[in-house]
């Protein structure tokens, strides 16, 4: 008999894992691929070792404005391949043993929920064997949804990929067509593009990156409009006949573009079938499993974490999930919060934004001020990015003072957002944020020289 059995072993799965195996609870983890979910896998970790590779490739060829030669700098697209490989293998490894010190039992074999015993323990089956347990948490995360286009067959058209088979691609392709300019689709366009291909992105809305801060995204489209990237937007992708994408524009006129590959990277949907959850009466809303903020469904001792819940569908939200979940369970209470979860975009250059937009502070009906400043505020960002331009925003609530979003473009803003993270989950306001003392010379600072802006 199992404390917490769980389902997946992603980024919630695993932190949840270990939190509990280190508390002493019984643990059990089912995981039918490898450790670390589609994060390690499939996503945020190969790509990330990708991108920083075309972003070496870039500052060799442009060495020059350094006061650096770097001659004939060329690229070996099967090492940058190889070294995600090395990369992955490595931190599963790593996730492998963090299970290991924390006492937990891995299971590597699809988990089947067979519903409740008649003591009222939750029962699981996996490979030839059938495990009990007192509590279940559900980790299965989401797959790439797949619209429906006319002629878009996974199957059977080589030149339809998602990120998982771009990911496995011995050769970079000589022209990519990107269906979805969201966050996944603009860090592909930004590696291809690094390495050389012709980019196409197409997208359904007015503007790329629809999640994030509307005036950092127009920034960073610029941006790429100027590498070469070729943008579509307002477009509604009709039909794709073999590597030919046809797209209609917002007055109904149709495009051909052609590509090596075309990229589908429309969103993800939650995994909520073939795991036997229907056995349980989990509810389900909008196709995800229904949470409260202390992330419990509907059924007691059944809990939920990360992308399945579709509410954060980012890997950093998913492990503060599970965090919640045994924090709960080992009788210190804990609530999750949404105000301050971060999201980047790992192109070259970097977004990052945290908290409210603009537009949802105008939704929310905020009385707010936006200071803003260029990035070039920064002595260290000058130093570092020659000729580069980015932007810095603070959105502040006029009624209290406090920081209620923080939006930035430009390198390297991905580690900067934390401390925006903090000052908006401990509710800071400006003349607190002011009073901290910060790092001299970094980018960072940027954040209070934007305030007293």
């Amino acid at each position: 008999m199992y404390d917490i059995a769980i389902i997946g072993g992603g980024p919630g799965g695993y932190v949840a894992a270990e939190k509990a195996g280190k508390k002493g609870l019984k643990t059990i983890l089912f995981e039918k691929k490898d450790l670390g979910g589609v994060c390690l896998n499939e996503g945020c970790i190969p790509t990330k070792t990708l991108l920083y590779s075309a972003k070496l490739y870039d500052q060799a060829r442009k060495s020059e404005k350094y006061g650096l030669h770097v001659e004939g700098a060329e690229l070996d697209y099967k090492k940058m391949v190889d070294r995600k490989t090395k990369v992955m293998r490595k931190l599963v490894a790593g996730i492998g043993l963090r299970m290991k010190n924390a006492a937990v039992e891995v299971v590597k074999a699809e988990a089947l929920i067979e519903g409740r015993t008649e003591e009222g323990t939750l029962r699981i089956a996996a490979g030839e064997a059938t495990y009990e347990a007192k509590n279940l948490l559900i980790c299965t995360g989401s797959e790439t949804f797949i619209p429906p286009i006319a002629g878009l067959d996974m199957e059977g058209n080589e030149a339809i990929v998602t990120s998982r088979e771009m990911l496995a691609l011995k050769e970079a392709p000589a022209s990519l067509i990107v269906i979805g300019g969201g966050v996944i689709g603009m860090e592909f366009a930004s590696l291809y593009n690094s390495l050389g291909a012709e980019v196409h992105v197409v997208e359904m809305l007015p503007e790329i990156l629809g999640a994030m801060d509307a005036e950092v995204s127009v920034m960073l489209r610029a941006q790429y409009a100027k590498k070469g990237v070729q943008f579509h937007l307002s477009c509604r992708v009709t039909r794709i006949e073999g590597h030919c994408v046809t797209f209609a524009d917002s007055e109904g006129v149709e495009h051909i573009v052609e590509g090596d590959k075309i990229l589908v990277s429309v969103g993800r949907r939650a995994n909520t079938r073939g795991y036997g959850l229907e056995t349980l009466g989990v509810e389900l809303e909008r196709g995800a499993i229904k949470v409260d903020e202390k992330m419990c469904t509907n059924v007691p001792g059944v809990y939920a974490a990360g992308d399945v819940t579709g509410l954060s569908m980012l890997a950093h939200t998913a492990s503060r999930e599970a965090e919640v979940v045994i924090n709960n369970l080992c009788g210190h209470p804990d609530a999750m919060r949404y105000d301050a979860i971060p999201g980047i975009v790992y192109t070259n250059p970097e977004v990052a934004g945290v908290g409210l937009t603009e537009a949802q502070a105008q939704q929310q009906g905020i009385d707010y001020d936006c200071h803003k400043l260029p990035m070039a505020y920064s002595g260290r960002f000058v130093a570092e990015n020659e000729g580069g331009e980015g932007l810095c925003k603070v959105i502040v609530d006029k009624g209290s003072g406090r920081i209620v979003g923080v939006h930035m473009l430009g390198n390297p803003c991905s580690e900067i957002i934390g401390t925006a993270c903090i000052a908006i989950e401990q509710g800071m306001t400006i003349e607190q944020l002011e009073r901290v003392v910060l790092p001299h010379p970094t980018v960072t600072e940027i954040l209070k020289e934007t305030i007293s802006n």
